[in-house]
C-alpha cells in the first residue's frame, strides 16, 4: 500500500476508456456505482490538472497518497505500515526534521517563519510527542474550508525547519518531520490545528482543521440536541407562505442487534459481478436485454449494489488494460421499475415543509431568478424544483407556476447523517458519502428511469446506503462480530469525485438517455442555470426532457445543485403528492365549484361523432322506453312469478353470520393469555382477582356503516348476553351504550365511561380502539381545519391521564395496519402485541375451515401464476386517456380527470350493454366487462340475486358527481329496477330504493315493515354499484356478492404502506375452500412460511376466477400474453365468458366455434377502421407523444370487445330463452362468493404492488408505513421477506419515529421500558379476517373467566344412607340450641352408618340386626370417575373464602409473603424429635418456620433449638385469636391447595401448619414462603393420608406434654392447657352456618336460613362450647344445597365426622390413626374413638363447602408396573398374586394395593357376603372398605370397649387385619358364622401369618388350603402383605 506503484494510463486513452466504462455502467442496473477513476486507477486531481494545464505531470504519487487516505482503513485487520529507512546520517529525533531543525511549536513560536503565498501554517500531531504540535506549512488548497469540504486530494507542503519545499506526498513529508508512524499516513489524521499569531505576535494553536469526519461528528451532535426545538415548527397546510426546510430527524435510532449486512462479499473472480434487469411493465427494457446478452456469463451477486473492482491484484499496477476481462465488471444501478417517486419523503416532513401549488418558493439567497409568465400555459405542467446541495437563489415573478420542494435536500442531508448503528466505528474511520457522489448517483438514477416512471426518494436512499456501505465494507466488517466464513479479499480503495469533475461526469452519464436528463453547468451560481432552464422551457427545447440537473461547481467552494422535474407526467404526480389530504379535497372542490371542469365535459361531448351523450341518452329513452324496460326488467319481474309458481327458486342465498371460527377463538384465547400474563407478572399492574365482572366500550371511526356494523356484530355476540343481566333480550339502546363513534358527541359518552370506571373499582373496563390506525393525530397538532372536532380525538380520549392511571382499564388497539403504533415512542410493549395466527404451519391446516382467507399476498400471487386470470389488473386504455387529457388540461387535478373519464366509461358501457353498440368504442374492455356482468347477473338467478361492484372514489365531492351522473344514465336507460346505485358516504347511512329494500326483505326473510339495510353486509345479493367515498376506508365490511373492486380512482400520488394496503383490504375475502382442487405453481416470491411478512395471507389452494373455466375451453387462450395489462391480455377469455353467459344452453356446444368466428370478423372490421377508431378514443393532443403502445392496446381492446352479446339483438332474443336461463344458469352471487373479487388499480399502484425487491418482498411493504411517522435514519437495513410479524414490529420500532403531529410524539424516554403502558395491548390481523368477532369472543371468555375466578365448583351431594338412619321421635336438643349439653349428649346413640357422599362406594357399617334393602349398591362409577363425576355446583366466593396461590389482593400480600416491597420471607429449618413406642423408634420431624411466625414457638436460649409450639389456655378468651392450631396435610397441590386462610379467618391471628412430604418441601416453600411447614420423614414419601394424620396427632400430643411441663413451671395446671387441634382438608373453601328462628308456638314451628360466615366465627363458637374438653372429636356437616329441615332439626349428632375436625389430642392419647392407611382412615379412626367410649359431636348448624380440585390428593398415587415404564392400564384384579409366582410386580405400596383390591374384588374372598346385608363381614379392630355390595360389622378387641350387641347376628365372613395381642381365640369364639363363611387373615409376612393361625386356634373352626394363600403384587424388598383365606367348617 505504499507509493512504489506509480502506474499511469496514458491520457490519450483516457476519454475513450472513461466513456466506455460509464456507458456500460449506465446500461447496468446494479445499485452501487463504481467511481470512474477508481476503475482507471488514475487520480482525479492529477488527471484534471494535466488535462487543463498540462502542468504537474509528475505529481501522481501525491494523488496515490490521497487515494490511500480514503481507503487505507478498508482492510480488516489493519495492515501494518512499513516506514522506509531514513537516509544515513540524518536526524531521527522526535520533534525535529531529518535536517535536525526543531519543529515544535513551543520552541519556534516566536521565530519569524516565511510562509509562501497560498500556504498556511498548521500543527501536526506526532504519536510520540502527544503534548507537542509540530509546525508545518501546507498549501491551503489541500485543506478543507469551514464546512469541511472542497479540500483538494493530495498534499503540498514545506518544512519550516530546514526550508525544504515541494513535498508532494504526505507520506514523504511525514518521514521528513519524523512522525515515525506505524499506520498509513493520513493528512486528516495528523494535521490537526491551524496556527495563528496572537496579539504579541507569538504563534499559537488556533481552530481545529474541519475535516469531513470531525465536522460531521460535531454537526450530528448538535442536531440531536436541537432537534426537539426544530420540530416545533408551526403546522400549517395553507397553499401559500414560505417553506422552511425540514429539520433533521433525531439521530437517536438505536443500533440493530447485529447490524444487517446488506453488502455482499466480493471476490476478484469476474463471475461474481452481474447485472440484474429491471422489469418495465412486465418486460425488460431493450437496454437491459442488450446488457443481459452481452454479459450472460456473469452471475448475480448475493446482494445488490456490490462495489466490484476486480482489476489488478495490486492497487496501482502498470500495464493493466481496461480491455482485460475484469474491466467489464462495471458498477450497476439496480432500478426498481415500478412507479416510485420523491413524494414518499413527504411522510418524513412536518407539513410546514410542504408547498401547495400556489406557494411561495423556499427562502433563497443570492441574485433572484425571475419565473417567466405563461410558463404553465406553454409547458402544460408546473415544473417542480428540488433543492439539492448548497445555496438556492430567490425566485420572483410568476412563482405560482413553479413548485419548490426541500425533499431532495432533506434526503441528501439524511444520507450524510450516520446512524447510531455506525457511530461505534468512529467518524474518522467511516465517513458519509460525499456531496459530489450523491449528485452523481442521483443523475445515474434519473437516467435509468423509464419515460412513464416517477422517481422515488426511498430508492435513492437505498442507493446512497448501499454505495456508502460498499465503500466502507471493510471497516464495517472489522467492527462487527466475525462471520462464520472468511471474508473474501476486498476491492481496492475508491477515489472520490471532485467538484471539478462532477459536471463533466454528469453530462457524460446523461448523454446516453435521449435527452430525458439534461445537465446545465453554471459557473457562478444556480441562478444562471435556473434562468437558462426557464429560457429553454419557454423555447420548447425541453419537450423530451423529464429532468434538468443544474450544477454549480467550483474548486474553491462547495457545490450548489438543484433538480427540476420538467416531464409533464412526473411534474403532475409530484406536485399533487405535495398536497395534504385536506388541501387535496379543497383543490378538487374548488375546481368543481368554480366550473373549471366544464371544459372537460365539453371536450367529452366532442368525442362522440353521433353527438352529445346526453342527447343520445334522451333519444334512446324516447325510442326504446317500453321495449327496453320490459326486456330488461324481465330479469327482475320474472323471478317473482317463477317463485310464486314454485317452479324455480335460488337456494344458494345464505348469509353466514354470528359464527365463531376456530382461528377467532384462538386469537381470543391469545388475548386472554396476555391479560393473564400481565396479571401474573410481579409488577402488580393488573389485579384480576379483584374484579368481579367486565364492562367495555368499543371506539370506532365516525362512519355510520362501521358503527352499525359493530352494533350488529355485538348484538349477535356472546358477550352481549353475558353483560346484560337485567333482561333476556337486549334492547337496541342497551347495545348502543357499548359502541362509541369517534365524533363530536364521543366525549360525552366517554366521560360516562370514565365515571363508571372510577365508581366501580371491582369492574374491569376494557377499552377497545377498533380500526386503531385511523386518526393518530396529536391533540396538540392538527393539520386539518379547527372545525373538524374529531381530529386528535383518539389522543384526547384514549391517552388522557384518567385512562392511563386507572388500574381497572385495559386498552386494546385493534387494526389491520399497526405500523403507526410501532414506532420508537410507542405506548405498547412489544410483549403486548398479538398477531393473527397463520392458518398453515408446514403445510398443515391448523384450523379446519371450509373457507380460506384471500388477502393481499394471494392477490399478488394471482398475477404471478400462469394458469389463471390475474385478480389484480390495470386498465391501459383508461390510463392512456387520462395521461393524454392530463397534458391537455394541466390546471385540472388528475383526480378530477380520472373520475370524469371513468364516469364516461361507465356511462358508455351501460349504453353499449343496452343496445347502443357504437358506444363500445368510448369505454374500456374492463369497464365493459364490469357493466355487462353487473346488468346480466340478476338475470342468471331465479330470485334475481346479483353482483356488487365497488367503485372507490375517495374525494366526496367527486363521488357525489359520479353518483348523480351514473344515476341519471341508469334512469335514461330504464335500468332502475335492474341494479341499484348507492352513494356510500362515511358520514351518513345507506339509502336504497324501495324496490330493492323489498327484494332484500324477501331474500333475508325479514318481516319488519320499517327495516332498512344499515350495513354493506346486508346488501348480500343485491345487484348494485356502491360508490365508496371518503379519504380512507374506516373499517366497513363488504358482502360476499362483491365481484369487482374498482380502485382506479384511488389517490396514487401520495401512497404510504397503510393507505395502499387498506385500499386493497376492501377486496380481502373468504372463499369456499372445498371447491378448489388445483394447487398453485410454487414461485420464488411467495414461497416462505405463511407467517412471514410477504405471505401473511398465504393460500395453499388455487382460487378459480371468473372466466377461467371458459378460458380453458377457449381456443384463444394462447392469444393472451403474459402481461397483466388486462386490456391486452385476458380479453379473449372474457369474450368467450360473455358469450356463454348470455347464450342459451343448447348453444353452449357451439360457443367455442362461434366465438372464434366472431373474433375473426371483428378483427377484419377493426383492421379496416383502426385509424378512425383510435381518433375517436384518444384526443388529438396525443399526437405529440409516442403513443404506439397505447394505440396497440386500444386496438386489441376494441377488437375483443366488439362481440355479438353486446348488440341489441342479444337483448331482444333474451326473453325467448329466459326460462332456460332460470333453470340452468348458476346464480352469479353464488359464483361470486366462491371466488375472490377482481381488483382494478391505477397503473402506478399496480406497478408498486406487483414488483418485488431482491429478497422477494413486495415493494409496497418497504414504503413509509404511515403519513405521520418518518424514518429514523436513511441508514437503515432493508426489510426482509422472511420477517415474521413480530420481527416486522421490532423493525418499525427501531427505524421509525413519530412526527410532531403524531399522538405518540411526546412519549419518549430514550427507549426505556417505562414508556410502555402496562395495560395497553395491540391486536393486528389482515383486513376482513374477523378481528371484530375475535375481540368480542375475547370479551366473552374474559367475562366468564372473571366470573370463574370469583366462583368455585363445590361438591353438592345429598347425604347417603338416609333410609338406614334410625328415625325416632326423640330429640335431644332444641333446634335453636347453640351448644350441646354434655349430659344430654352422652345419652345420644352413636350412628355407625356413613352418610358422607364421598363414601358412596364404601361398605356399609352395621350397628345391629337391621333390615337393609337388598337393592343393588353396586359400584356406580369407576375409580377414576370418583372425583370427576361427583355432583358439583358453582358457588360465588364470599369474602370469607379460603384461596389458592392465584389469589392476589392488597390485604393478604403480607400474609402470603409476596409483597414486592418486602424482602422474601426468610425461613429457618428446625428438627424436632420424639420417641413413639408403637413404631419402636424415634421420630424426627422438621419444621420450616418463617421469621414472621417464630413467635408461635419456644426456642432454647443458648442454641435456639426448637423446644415446643406454644399452646393457649382453656380459659383464654380473645376476639382476634384462634386457639386451635390448624394442620393441613397436603400432597400435589402446591398451587391449588386452599392454604390462604387470611380472609377465612377474617384477619384473626391463627397458627396454620402445612404438613408436606419431604420431596415436596421445596415447591411448597416456593409457593407459600410465609407458611409454617411440617415436613414428614422421608420414609413416609410414599405413604397415604393416614401417616400424616398419625404424625399430626402424635406430634400434637407430644407437644401438649411439653407445653404442660413448661407452663407447669409457671404455675399453670396441666388440664388448663388447650388440648385441641384442627385437622383440615386442603380443599375446604367456605363455611356456612344455619340460623334457626324458633319464634313459633310449637317445637315444629321454626324457620331456618343458611349464610356464609368466617371460619374464625365458627372456630371461636366451637371453642366456646361448655365442657368442650370432654369431647374427643368435633366436626360439622358437609354442605349441600339439598339439605332439608329434618337434617338440622337435631342441631347436634353423634356420628362420623370428616374433612374438617377439631381433635382433642389429650382424650385420644391412646387412640391412633392407622399410619398405613390410604383410604377411609377417618372412618376407621371415628370407629376407634367411639369404641374407646369417647364422644364425637357433629354441629349440624355448621357446614363446610369442599372445592372440587382436579389435581393432587389421592390422585397423586399411580399404580404401575415395576419392570416397565409403559403406562399400561393395570386392573385391580392384578393387585394380588400367589406367593413365589412369576407375576408382574407393581411399583405401589402394599397397603394401597390391598385397599384397592378389597374395594373392587373382595367378593372373591367373601362370596357369601355379596349383597347379603343381614349377614355382614365381621371386621376386628379395623374398618376396611370391601365395596358397596358387602356390609361390615366393626368390633374392637380392646377391653372395656363399646361394641354392638352381636347376640342375634350371624356373620358371613371374618376379616383379621394385622391383629395385635388384644385379639385372642376366646374373643373370636363369641361370634357366630354361617356355614361356608369365609375368613381372611392379613399379616405383614408369611411367618406372622402362620403364627396368627396357631395363636388364634383358627384351624379349629376354619379350613385352610395351600392354594388359598396370596400376597400383594409387590417385590420382596417392598414388603408385600400376605393373605390366607379359609372356609368355616
Amino acid at each position: 500500500m505504499g507509493n512504489s506503484y506509480a502506474g499511469q494510463l496514458k491520457t490519450t486513452r483516457f476519454e475513450e476508456v472513461l466513456r466506455n466504462s460509464i456507458e456500460a455502467s449506465l446500461r447496468s442496473d446494479n445499485l452501487v456505482p463504481r467511481p470512474i477513476f477508481s476503475q482507471l486507477y488514475l487520480e482525479a486531481e492529477q488527471q484534471l490538472s494535466s488535462l487543463e494545464a498540462g502542468s504537474r505531470a509528475d505529481n501522481e504519487e501525491e494523488e496515490e497518497e490521497e487515494e490511500e487516505e480514503e481507503g487505507s482503513e478498508s482492510s480488516s485487520p489493519p495492515v501494518s505500515y512499513q516506514v522506509k529507512p531514513p537516509p544515513e546520517g540524518c536526524c531521527t529525533t522526535d520533534g525535529f526534521c531529518q535536517a535536525g531543525k526543531d519543529l515544535r511549536l513551543v520552541s519556534i513560536s516566536n521565530e519569524h517563519i516565511e510562509v509562501p503565498s497560498g500556504f498556511l501554517l498548521v500543527g501536526a500531531k506526532s504519536p510520540n510527542l502527544p503534548d507537542h504540535l509540530l509546525v508545518c506549512a501546507v498549501d491551503k488548497r489541500f485543506l478543507p474550508d469551514d464546512n469541511g469540504r472542497n479540500a483538494l486530494l493530495g498534499f503540498s507542503g514545506n518544512c519550516v525547519g530546514c526550508g525544504k519545499k515541494g513535498f508532494c506526498y504526505f507520506t514523504e513529508f511525514s518521514n521528513h518531520i519524523n512522525l515515525k508512524l506505524t499506520t498509513q499516513p493520513k493528512k486528516q489524521k495528523h494535521l490537526k490545528y491551524y496556527l495563528v499569531r496572537n496579539a504579541q505576535g507569538a504563534l499559537t494553536k488556533g481552530s481545529v482543521i474541519c475535516w469531513k469526519g470531525a465536522e460531521f461528528r460535531g454537526r450530528q451532535s448538535s442536531t440531536s440536541t436541537c432537534s426537539s426545538t426544530l420540530f416545533q415548527l408551526p403546522e400549517s397546510s395553507g397553499l401559500s407562505g414560505s417553506t422552511s426546510s425540514e429539520p433533521l430527524p433525531p439521530a437517536n435510532a438505536s443500533a440493530p442487534a447485529g447490524t444487517q449486512q446488506t453488502a455482499a462479499a466480493v471476490d476478484h473472480i469476474p463471475s461474481t459481478a452481474a447485472f440484474s434487469s429491471a422489469v418495465y411493465n412486465g418486460k425488460e427494457s431493450p437496454k437491459q436485454q442488450m446488457m443481459k446478452n452481452n454479459l450472460s456469463a456473469l452471475t448475480r451477486p448475493s446482494v445488490l449494489g456490490t462495489l466490484t473492482n476486480s482489476g489488478p491484484p495490486k492497487k496501482r499496477h502498470k500495464g493493466w488494460s481496461p480491455e482485460s476481462p475484469s474491466s467489464t465488471e462495471t458498477w450497476n444501478l439496480q432500478l426498481n421499475p415500478q412507479r416510485h417517486y420523491f413524494k414518499d419523503i413527504l411522510s418524513s416532513l412536518p407539513h410546514s415543509a410542504l408547498v401547495g401549488p400556489a406557494s411561495s418558493p423556499m427562502v433563497g439567497s443570492g441574485e433572484p431568478v425571475s419565473v417567466p409568465d405563461n410558463l404553465l400555459k406553454i409547458c402544460k405542467a408546473k415544473p417542480v424544483i428540488f433543492k439539492g446541495h448548497g445555496n438556492f437563489p430567490y425566485l420572483c415573478g410568476n412563482i405560482n407556476d413553479v413548485i419548490v420542494s426541500p425533499l431532495l435536500y432533506t434526503c441528501y442531508r439524511n444520507s450524510q447523517s450516520l446512524s447510531r448503528a455506525y457511530e461505534q466505528y468512529g467518524a474518522s474511520t467511516i465517513q458519509p458519502i460525499s456531496e459530489e457522489m450523491q449528485l452523481l448517483l442521483t443523475v445515474y438514477y434519473l437516467v435509468q428511469l423509464a419515460a412513464d416512471q416517477v422517481p422515488l426518494i426511498e430508492d435513492l436512499e437505498q442507493i446512497f446506503m448501499r454505495s456508502w456501505r460498499e465503500s466502507h465494507l471493510c471497516e464495517i466488517r472489522q467492527y462487527q462480530p466475525a462471520a462464520p466464513q472468511p471474508f473474501p479479499q476486498l476491492p481496492g480503495p475508491v477515489a472520490p469525485v471532485s467538484s471539478a469533475q462532477l459536471p463533466w461526469l454528469a453530462g457524460l452519464a446523461a448523454s446516453s438517455c435521449n435527452d430525458s436528463v439534461h445537465i446545465i453547468e453554471c459557473s457562478y451560481s444556480l441562478a444562471e442555470g435556473l434562468s437558462e432552464m426557464f429560457k429553454l422551457l419557454m423555447e420548447g427545447k425541453l419537450t423530451k426532457t423529464n429532468y434538468v440537473v443544474i450544477i454549480c461547481a467550483s474548486r474553491n467552494r462547495a457545490i450548489d445543485s438543484c433538480i427540476v422535474i420538467t416531464g409533464k407526467y412526473q411534474a403532475r404526480v409530484l406536485s399533487e403528492s405535495m398536497l395534504s389530504p385536506s388541501d387535496y379535497q379543497k383543490e378538487v372542490n374548488y375546481q368543481l365549484v368554480t366550473g373549471k371542469v366544464e371544459t372537460l365535459g365539453s371536450f367529452f361531448s366532442t368525442l362522440c361523432p353521433e353527438g352529445d351523450i346526453d342527447l343520445l341518452l334522451e333519444k334512446f329513452y324516447q325510442e326504446n322506453q317500453g321495449h327496453i324496460s320490459s326486456s330488461l326488467s324481465a330479469s327482475v319481474n320474472k323471478p317473482a312469478a317463477v317463485h310464486g309458481a314454485g317452479t324455480a327458486v335460488c337456494t344458494s342465498y345464505e348469509i353466514e353470520r354470528h359464527q365463531i371460527h376456530p382461528f377467532q377463538l384462538a386469537v381470543a384465547q391469545k388475548l386472554l393469555s396476555h391479560i393473564c400474563s400481565i396479571a401474573d407478572s410481579s409488577t402488580q399492574n393488573l389485579d384480576l382477582g379483584s374484579f368481579e365482572k367486565i364492562d367495555f366500550l368499543i371506539c370506532v371511526p365516525p362512519s355510520e356503516v362501521t358503527y352499525q356494523q359493530t352494533l350488529f356484530h355485538l348484538w349477535h355476540s356472546v358477550i352481549s348476553r353475558n353483560t346484560d343481566t337485567c333482561s333476556e333480550h337486549l334492547t337496541k339502546q342497551r347495545v348502543e351504550q357499548y359502541v362509541m363513534k369517534l365524533d363530536a358527541e364521543a366525549q360525552i359518552k366517554f366521560k360516562i365511561f370514565l365515571q363508571n370506571s372510577m365508581q366501580n373499582p371491582h369492574t374491569l373496563f376494557v377499552l377497545i380502539h377498533d380500526h386503531a390506525h385511523w386518526d393518530l393525530m396529536s391533540a396538540m397538532h392538527s393539520l386539518y381545519p379547527q372545525t373538524e372536532l374529531s381530529t386528535g380525538l383518539v389522543d384526547r380520549l384514549l391517552n388522557c391521564r384518567e385512562v392511563k392511571e386507572a388500574p381497572n382499564i385495559v386498552t386494546l388497539h385493534v387494526t389491520s395496519f399497526p405500523y403507526a403504533l410501532q414506532t420508537q415512542h410507542t405506548h405498547i410493549s412489544p410483549y403486548n402485541e398479538i398477531h393473527w395466527p397463520s392458518s398453515y404451519s408446514n403445510g398443515v391446516d391448523l384450523y379446519h375451515e371450509n373457507k380460506k382467507y384471500f388477502g393481499l399476498s394471494e392477490f399478488i400471487e394471482s398475477t404471478l401464476s400462469g394458469h389463471s386470470i390475474p385478480l389484480l389488473r390495470y386498465d391501459s386504455s383508461f390510463e392512456a386517456m387520462v395521461m393524454a387529457l392530463g397534458k391537455r388540461f394541466p390546471r385540472l387535478h388528475s383526480a378530477v380527470i380520472r373520475t370524469f373519464v371513468l364516469i364516461q366509461h361507465y356511462s358508455a358501457a351501460m349504453m353499449a350493454v343496452c343496445g347502443l353498440s357504437q358506444m363500445k368504442n368510448y369505454t374500456s374492455v374492463e369497464t365493459l366487462e364490469i357493466t355487462q356482468n353487473l346488468i346480466n347477473s340478476s338475470r342468471q338467478c331465479p330470485s334475481g340475486h346479483g353482483l356488487m361492484v365497488v367503485l372507490r372514489i375517495p374525494c366526496v365531492p367527486l363521488a357525489a358527481v359520479a353518483y348523480e351522473r351514473l344515476y341519471n344514465v341508469r334512469e335514461r336507460l330504464a335500468l332502475e329496477d335492474n341494479f341499484e346505485i348507492i352513494l356510500g358516504n362515511p358520514n351518513s347511512g345507506i339509502t336504497i330504493g324501495k324496490h330493492f329494500v323489498e327484494q332484500l326483505k324477501i331474500w333475508q326473510k325479514i318481516e319488519d315493515v320499517d327495516w332498512r339495510p344499515q350495513t354493506y353486509l346486508e346488501l348480500e345479493g343485491l345487484p348494485c354499484i356502491l360508490i365508496f367515498s371518503g379519504m380512507d376506508p374506516q373499517g366497513e365490511s363488504l358482502p360476499r356478492s362483491l365481484r369487482y373492486c374498482d380502485l382506479r380512482l384511488i389517490n396514487s400520488s401520495s401512497l404510504v404502506r397503510t393507505s395502499l394496503e387498506q385500499e386493497l383490504g376492501l377486496a380481502a375475502y373468504f372463499v369456499s375452500s372445498e371447491i378448489h382442487t388445483e394447487k398453485p405453481v410454487v414461485n420464488d416470491v411467495l414461497e416462505s412460511d405463511p407467517e412471514k411478512l410477504s405471505s401473511t395471507d398465504n393460500e395453499d389452494e388455487e382460487i378459480a376466477t371468473e372466466g377461467s373455466t371458459s378460458e380453458k375451453r377457449s381456443p384463444m387462450k394462447r392469444e393472451r400474453s403474459r402481461s397483466h395489462d388486462s386490456a391486452s391480455s385476458s380479453l379473449s377469455s372474457k369474450t368467450s365468458t360473455f358469450c356463454t353467459e348470455s347464450s342459451p344452453p343448447q348453444a353452449l356446444s357451439n360457443s367455442t366455434e362461434e366465438t372464434t368466428n366472431n373474433y375473426e370478423r371483428q378483427k377484419q372490421k377493426v383492421d379496416k377502421g383502426a385509424q378512425t377508431t383510435i381518433s375517436k378514443h384518444l384526443p388529438p393532443v396525443t399526437e405529440q407523444l409516442d403513443m404506439k403502445q397505447n394505440i396497440k392496446s386500444t386496438q386489441v381492446s376494441i377488437t375483443s370487445s366488439s362481440s355479438p352479446p353486446f348488440s341489441s339483438s342479444s337483448f331482444s332474443s333474451a326473453p325467448t330463452h329466459n326460462s332456460f336461463i332460470l333453470q340452468t344458469s348458476q346464480c352469479s352471487m353464488t359464483k361470486a362468493s366462491k371466488q375472490p373479487p377482481i381488483v382494478f388499480l391505477p397503473k402506478l399502484v399496480y406497478d408498486i404492488i406487483t414488483s418485488t425487491d431482491s429478497s422477494g418482498l413486495p415493494k409496497s411493504s418497504s414504503l413509509l408505513p404511515y403519513h405521520s411517522v418518518m424514518w429514523a435514519s436513511s441508514f437503515r437495513p432493508l426489510m426482509s421477506k422472511m420477517m415474521t410479524c413480530t420481527e416486522q414490529s421490532l423493525y418499525y420500532r427501531q427505524w421509525t419515529v413519530p412526527k410532531p403531529i403524531h399522538m405518540d410524539y411526546n412519549n419518549r424516554n430514550e427507549g426505556r421500558m417505562d414508556t410502555f403502558h402496562p395495560r395497553r395491548l395491540l391486536l393486528s390481523g389482515p383486513p376482513q379476517i374477523g378481528k371484530t368477532g375475535a375481540y368480542l369472543q375475547f370479551l366473552s371468555i374474559l367475562s366468564r373467566m372473571l366470573i370463574r375466578l370469583t366462583e368455585v365448583d363445590v361438591y353438592d351431594e345429598e347425604e347417603i344412607n338416609i333410609n338406614i338412619k334410625e328415625e325416632s321421635d326423640q330429640y335431644y336438643h332444641q333446634p335453636g340450641d347453640l351448644w350441646p349439653d354434655l349430659e344430654t349428649f352422652k345419652k345420644m346413640p352413636f350412628d355407625y352408618t356413613i352418610h358422607d357422599p364421598k363414601y358412596e362406594d364404601a361398605s356399609l357399617i352395621c350397628s345391629k340386626l337391621q333390615t337393609i334393602d337388598s337393592e343393588d349398591r353396586s359400584v356406580s362409577r369407576r375409580q377414576e370417575d370418583m372425583y370427576t363425576c361427583r355432583q358439583t355446583t358453582r358457588m360465588r366466593l364470599s369474602k370469607y373464602a379460603a384461596y389458592n396461590t392465584y389469589h392476589h389482593c392488597e390485604q393478604c400480600h403480607q400474609y402470603m409473603g409476596f409483597n414486592p416491597r418486602y424482602q422474601i420471607y426468610e425461613s429457618t429449618l428446625h428438627a424436632f424429635a420424639f420417641s413413639y413406642s408403637v413404631l419402636g423408634e424415634e421420630i424426627q420431624l422438621h419444621f420450616i418456620i418463617p421469621k414472621s411466625k417464630e413467635h408461635h414457638f419456644v426456642f432454647s436460649q443458648p442454641g435456639r433449638q426448637l423446644e415446643s409450639m406454644r399452646l393457649p389456655l382453656v380459659t383464654d378468651k380473645s376476639e382476634d385469636y384462634i386457639k386451635s392450631p390448624t394442620f393441613t396435610p397436603t400432597t400435589g397441590r402446591h398451587e391449588h391447595g386452599l392454604f390462604n386462610l387470611y380472609h377465612a379467618m377474617d384477619g384473626a391471628s391463627h397458627l396454620h401448619v402445612l404438613v408436606v412430604k419431604e420431596y415436596e418441601m421445596a415447591i411448597y416453600k416456593k409457593y407459600w414462603p410465609n407458611h409454617i411447614m411440617l415436613v414428614l420423614p422421608s420414609i413416609f414419601n410414599s405413604a397415604g393420608v393416614g401417616a400424616a394424620h398419625f404424625l399430626i396427632k402424635e406430634l400434637s400430643y407430644h407437644n401438649l406434654e411439653l407445653e404442660r411441663n413448661r407452663q407447669e413451671e409457671l404455675g399453670i395446671k396441666p388440664q388448663d392447657i388447650w388440648p385441641f387441634i384442627v385437622i383440615s382438608d386442603d380443599s375446604c373453601v367456605m363455611w356456612n352456618t344455619v340460623e334457626v328462628d324458633c319464634s313459633g308456638d310449637r317445637r315444629s314451628d321454626y324457620t331456618w336460613t343458611e349464610r356464609n360466615v368466617s371460619l374464625k366465627q365458627i372456630l371461636q363458637h366451637i371453642e366456646a362450647t361448655p365442657n368442650v374438653t370432654h369431647y374427643a372429636l368435633i366436626g360439622m356437616r358437609k354442605w349441600s344445597s339439598k339439605t332439608n329441615s329434618a337434617e338440622i332439626k337435631e342441631p347436634f349428632s353423634c356420628c362420623h365426622v370428616h374433612d374438617f375436625i377439631m381433635l382433642n389430642v389429650d382424650l385420644t392419647q391412646n387412640v391412633q390413626y392407622n399410619q398405613n392407611r390410604f383410604t377411609c382412615d377417618d372412618v376407621d379412626f371415628n370407629l376407634r374413638v367411639h369404641s374407646a367410649g369417647l364422644l364425637i359431636c357433629r354441629f349440624n348448624n355448621f357446614s363446610v363447602m369442599k372445592k372440587q380440585i382436579a389435581v393432587g390428593g389421592q390422585r397423586s398415587f399411580h399404580i404401575k408396573s415395576k419392570v416397565s415404564d409403559n403406562p399400561v392400564s393395570i386392573s385391580p384384579a392384578q393387585y394380588i398374586c400367589a406367593p413365589d409366582s412369576k407375576h408382574t410386580f407393581l411399583a405401589a405400596p402394599a397397603q394401597l394395593l390391598l385397599e384397592k383390591y378389597l374395594q373392587y374384588h373382595s367378593h372373591h374372598f367373601f362370596p357369601l357376603s355379596l349383597k347379603n346385608y343381614s349377614h355382614p363381614v365381621l371386621s376386628v379392630d379395623c374398618y376396611l372398605n370391601l365395596g358397596p355390595q358387602i356390609a361390615v360389622c366393626y368390633v374392637s378387641s380392646r377391653p372395656h370397649s363399646l361394641n354392638i350387641s352381636s347376640s342375634g347376628l350371624t356373620f358371613s365372613g371374618l376379616l383379621l387385619y394385622l391383629c395385635d395381642s388384644f385379639v385372642v381365640a376366646s374373643f373370636l369364639k363369641k361370634f357366630h358364622f354361617l356355614k361356608g363363611a369365609t375368613l381372611c387373615v392379613i399379616c405383614q409376612d408369611r411367618n406372622s401369618l402362620r403364627q396368627t393361625v396357631v395363636r388364634l386356634e383358627l384351624e379349629d373352626e376354619w379350613q385352610f388350603r395351600l392354594r388359598d394363600e396370596f400376597q400383594t403384587a409387590n417385590a420382596k424388598e417392598d414388603r408385600p402383605l400376605f393373605f390366607l383365606t379359609g372356609r368355616h367348617i
